[in-house]
Order: C-alpha cells, then sequence, then structure tokens
C-alpha cells in the first residue's frame, strides 16, 4: 500500500472526468447527448483494452459470469450518462458536479432497500442533511413553478441532472452486485460496449456532422474518460477506499475553476451553499463506514484470537 500514490492517482481521476465532462460542454451546443455518449464510450474501449495487454489481463479480465447484469448496469449507467450530459448543455458545470453529489446520498438509501444493509440513524441523518443541500441548489432553478422568472431550460437542467442522479446510484448498487462475481475490467469494458450500442439508437433523432475542433474535442472526452476510469480503478490497488473517498469532492474545485476560466460561469451563493452542505454529508457518511469498518474488522480479529 502507497496512501500518498494512490491518493494521486485518485485527484488526477477527479480532475481527468472534470476535463472530460467540460469538453461534453463545450460541444453540447450542437451535438446532442446521444451522440456525445457515443464518443464518450467508444474512444474509450481502446484505452481500456490496451491498459489490460499491457497488464497481460486481456483474456482473464474480460471474463463474463453473468452477461445479463452487465447489460442491465450497461442500460441503467447509459440512461445516467445521457441524462448528465444534457445537464451539461443546460446548467452551469459547478451547478451539475453539486447535483452529481446527491448519487452517494441515494446510494445508501438504495442500498438498504436493494442489498438490504443496514443504515442506522446517524447515516439516515446526513443523508437528510444532504438531500437539505440539493434542495438548496435546486430551490433557485425550480422556482419557475412557483411563478418565478427563472430560464426554463435550467429548470428542465436541474431535473434532468438530478434524474442522472438517481441512474448513477442505481448503477453503483448493480457494480455492487457485479464485482462479486466479475473482473472489475470486465465492467468497466462491457459498460462502454453497452454504452456506445445503446448510444447508436439515438442516431435516428438527429445527429450533428461534427466540425473539426468539435471531433477533436469528443473523442479527447472519449480517450480522457477511459484515462481516467484506469487511474481511478489503479488507485484503489494502493489505498483504502476509505482514504480515497473524500477526494471526490475534489471535482468540485475544478468545476468551479474550469467554469470560471473557461465558461465564464459564476458560481451562485445557493450554490456554493447547497455543495457545502451535501458535501459536509458526504463526509459524514464516508467517516461513519470507515469508524463501522474498523469495527468490523477488530471484531473479526478479536474472534479469529479467541478461536
Amino acid at each position: 500500500m502507497n496512501p500518498l500514490r494512490g491518493i494521486a492517482l485518485k485527484l488526477t481521476a477527479v480532475m481527468l472526468f472534470i476535463i472530460m465532462a467540460a469538453l461534453i460542454k463545450a460541444a453540447s451546443d450542437s451535438v446532442p447527448p446521444g451522440q456525445a455518449v457515443f464518443f464518450r464510450s467508444f474512444f474509450a474501449i481502446p484505452v481500456i483494452l490496451v491498459w489490460l495487454a499491457l497488464r497481460g489481463e486481456l483474456r482473464t479480465g474480460l471474463r463474463v459470469v453473468s452477461p445479463m447484469r452487465h447489460v442491465w448496469r450497461g442500460v441503467i449507467g447509459t440512461m445516467a450518462m445521457g441524462l448528465k450530459f444534457t445537464g451539461l448543455g443546460l446548467l452551469p458545470l459547478p451547478e451539475v458536479t453539486a447535483l452529481g453529489y446527491a448519487a452517494p446520498l441515494l446510494t445508501v438509501v438504495f442500498a438498504a432497500m436493494f442489498l438490504g444493509e443496514r443504515v442506522g440513524v446517524f447515516r439516515l441523518g446526513a443523508v437528510a442533511l444532504g438531500l437539505v443541500g440539493v434542495l438548496i441548489v435546486l430551490a433557485p432553478r425550480l422556482s419557475l413553478l412557483e411563478g418565478g422568472a427563472q430560464d426554463p431550460t435550467a429548470a428542465l437542467g436541474a431535473v434532468v441532472v438530478l434524474m442522472g442522479a438517481v441512474c448513477v446510484a442505481l448503477a453503483v448498487i448493480y457494480v455492487r452486485i457485479l464485482v462479486q462475481t466479475e473482473h472489475v475490467a470486465a465492467i468497466v469494458f462491457y459498460f462502454s460496449v453497452t454504452a456506445s450500442v445503446l448510444s447508436l439508437l439515438t442516431l435516428p433523432f438527429g445527429w450533428a456532422w461534427p466540425t473539426g475542433a468539435e471531433a477533436l474535442m469528443l473523442i479527447a472526452a472519449g480517450v480522457i474518460g477511459g484515462m481516467a476510469q484506469i487511474f481511478l480503478t489503479t488507485s484503489y490497488r494502493y489505498a483504502d477506499a476509505g482514504v480515497l473517498a473524500p477526494f471526490d469532492y475534489a471535482s468540485m474545485l475544478f468545476a468551479l475553476l474550469i467554469g470560471y476560466f473557461i465558461f465564464s460561469e459564476v458560481p451562485t451563493e445557493p450554490m456554493l451553499m447547497g455543495a457545502s452542505l451535501v458535501i459536509l454529508a458526504g463526509l459524514i457518511i464516508i467517516l461513519r463506514e470507515r469508524h463501522l469498518g474498523l469495527k468490523r474488522s477488530k471484531a473479526r480479529s478479536a474472534k479469529s484470537t479467541l478461536g
């Protein structure tokens, strides 16, 4: 284990994912979300294959035990990606990032509902705090429903991104099931394949012929997305998940910087306040999970000693 290397890899992955999102956003004025999903997924496949080949895992890493579970994970994940990419064309990058933080909070709820995981009052309180933060971010966008003068496209964008967060949380539940029998590389690879195929179904709804610059941005988004996935996966070889999890929230810093300097997006007070509450709730859940993990580890050690 090398925690510092793990943290460096995780931060690199987080930064690359935000750069990928920025590239998709930059092309969103003329390229529809379904087409963006195709480029993001298809051009990540060669990166993943090269990585597996270099690791000598090209054959073993792509073996599948439960094909239909990969399909369902791909369907939900593709929906999540499409909804997020739609939101990127309608909302500022930092706001999309902040609303995306609802996903880990919803994962806690869905894990209790579908996986039978025990969720105590402490974690439920943290989830409630985080959802209050989400509502604070959403409120200015949805004031249109109460007769406000907000842009209806922004209201649509907020709803779409939140729906995407729900799909992300459901996809995480599927991944938790898949990792019990499947290689991590197989999960990543077949998701990219499934998303590439499913995105082609949007072709009749009007794909655009991208300019040279747009094509380069979309291809770069796919390659960078594949690289980010590799950095993310590799980071867990050097540090525990509990150590790395808080660094997910560094994405807000990267999103704020890119949003301000590239897209001239100035964050609003409700967005910053709501994002802060969501991040605080996420950190509380992470610390609680780490505490419970240490308790379980000690209990197992004591049990083995007595045995």
